[in-house]
């Protein structure tokens, strides 16, 4: 199910952890990329290979934010890939990150 669309704004999703959903499925093409969703059978393009960096980044960031910077956005872009971000979000190809739970042995 897609995040509330009320609370899809460019920071709120800049400002959170995301995945890519398990169920998507990410192919490389010249223009950016193509990602298609197994299970809602969407289809949805990505005209831009930096926002492609940043998607494949998200798993190693804590959040967008920090996935954006380390593929080298300056400041004055990242409402621009944020509003791309929350869309992924809105079409379900993003996830919100669960926080992980510390096992046995683990910090808390």
């Amino acid at each position: 199910m897609a995040a509330d669309p009320v609370r899809l704004d460019a920071t709120t999703v800049l400002d959170q952890g995301w995945d890519v959903d398990p169920r998507v499925s990410i192919r490389p093409e010249s223009f950016g990329a193509l990602l298609y969703h197994f299970g809602t059978r969407r289809l949805s393009f990505l005209k831009d290979r930096r926002l492609l960096d940043v998607v494949q980044r998200l798993p190693q960031s804590a959040t967008a934010r920090e996935a954006c910077l380390a593929v080298g956005l300056s400041e004055a872009e990242l409402a621009t890939y944020g509003r791309s971000l929350a869309t992924l979000v809105a079409t379900d190809m993003l996830v919100a990150r669960r926080p992980s739970v510390p096992g046995p042995g683990d910090p808390a």
